[in-house]
């Protein structure tokens, strides 16, 4: 049994985000594995957050900048530290590195932030996520956070192979974590049982609120016109007065808020819609579409990891593009990356919305989708397939066994692991140094 602290960088919300269900996951296994849990956060509390003292978890509030937890983290002397998101591992990494040198200390990145946000700058920029710069200043405080860590756990394909082969993290600190997805329902509504559009996701989250401009602005005026008595239904945690003052019942354009079950109103849609132009990691609202057997139609962004043939970061000429499948060039740092575009999509995946031209397939394919009841049939079988696909990526090593694997042969794991050391060098501790002024300035 191992004893295991989670830091966590919010109170883990499944109802309200993906990273919520993906945290509250991470948990339950090493809880079902016979591991002991205690979850610290530093964050305020929530009326969503999961009940934890229901799987024997301890939770504890902590402080930032503030030498009381390195007196806990003694007191706990955990096996295993995970940190949630690199901001954490920043803020206590060497904290506990201090008071317990001899944990493990694991990663856990919920997406790549750095790629999400560069992402974000080349759409403000220029419109389109491809053009996306990698090697920003916060790019390099993540790789710094991941190399510093014994292992990272990483949410998609893409994402560990751009780790990998971009940013040459070793093979051996990273972990391919997939995003957790429930089996189906036993049962859900056909066809004619369901109406109307959804979408859904949290307004915290940028790419979110993005998605629901591109709605509001761009796509469903144009979808309205060809079904006029269809609605929109807009789902999502923390909705704000700037979202809530979107609502237009004439349009069909209805803001609901907050939805008790995703799975619910999702499965009593006919297609989900989620325009996202820029993000990373993996689309929660697409793997619920999945197993409610509800056909999606998403941009690549939105199909990114989930749906996965494999990644070149080798140039690929356009003259053999035809003999590898319908690829989609995405260029950054005059380095050509190949993404694959999903034949077998429940739905269809359009190119990001950047002109009228990808709005016009977009509404294309959900229109065609909503009233032709073949194509829906098909794309609704074919959830299960993309979800067994999506399923078979996880290792056959559960992350409890790695864990065990890692804490017994830490030392050795250590000494091959240079750019750890290198990063924990006295001369490059500014987080340490400057937690440690803010503490004394608060006294």
């Amino acid at each position: 049994m191992l004893n295991i602290v989670v830091i966590g960088y919010v109170w883990p919300e499944p109802n309200s985000s993906a990273a919520g269900q993906n945290m509250l996951s991470l948990i339950r296994q090493h809880c079902d594995a016979g591991n002991k849990v205690t979850f610290l956060t530093a964050a305020a509390d929530s009326i969503h957050k999961a009940d934890l003292a229901k799987f024997d978890v301890t939770s504890e509030a902590i402080a930032l900048n503030c030498s009381s937890f390195d007196e806990r983290i003694r007191e706990i002397s955990p096996d295993v530290v995970i940190f949630d998101r690199y901001m954490t591992e920043e803020q206590f990494s060497w904290r506990v590195k201090d008071a317990c040198p001899h944990a493990l200390r694991v990663l856990n990145t919920e997406d790549l932030h750095s790629l999400r946000q560069a992402r974000h700058d080349a759409v403000k920029s220029s419109g389109d996520a491809s053009n996306a710069q990698l090697n920003t200043e916060l790019a390099q405080r993540e790789i710094a956070s991941i190399l510093r860590s014994d292992l990272t756990l990483v949410i998609s394909q893409y994402e560990k192979q751009l780790l990998e082969h971009h940013y040459n993290v070793p093979s051996a600190q990273l972990r391919l974590h997939p995003l957790f997805v429930e089996e189906a329902p036993i049962s859900t509504p056909d066809y004619s049982q369901r109406k109307h559009f959804v979408h859904i996701g949290n307004f915290r989250h940028a790419p979110n609120w993005d998605a629901v401009l591109q709605l509001k602005q761009h796509i469903w005026p144009a979808i309205r016109k060809k079904i006029p008595d269809a609605q929109l239904h807009i789902y999502g945690a923390y909705l704000p007065k700037k979202a809530s003052q979107l609502h237009n019942a004439a349009q069909g354009f209805v803001v609901k808020g907050w939805a008790d079950n995703a799975a619910e109103v999702i499965s009593s849609a006919r297609v989900l819609i989620a325009p996202i132009r820029f993000g990373a990691g993996i689309k929660g609202k697409l793997l619920d579409a999945m197993r409610t057997h509800t056909p999606s139609v998403t941009t690549w962004l939105g199909s990114e990891g989930i749906s996965y043939e494999g990644i070149s970061l080798e140039g690929i000429s356009s003259e053999d593009k035809s003999s590898k499948g319908d690829l989609l060039d995405i260029h950054t740092n005059n380095e050509k990356q190949v993404k694959p575009i999903p034949s077998q999509w429940p739905g269809a995946i359009c190119s990001s919305i950047m002109d009228k031209t990808a709005v016009d397939n977009f509404v294309e394919h959900a229109v065609s989708l909503y009233q032709n009841e073949a194509k829906w049939q098909k794309a609704s079988k074919q959830c299960e397939e993309v979800l067994k696909a999506y399923r078979a990526q996880a290792d056959d090593m559960t992350l409890p066994e790695q864990l065990q694997l890692l804490f017994n042969g830490l030392k050795s794991h250590r000494e091959s692991l240079f750019l750890q050391s290198l990063l924990w060098h006295q001369s490059l501790n500014a987080t340490k140094y400057m937690s440690q002024w803010i503490e004394e300035k608060n006294k």
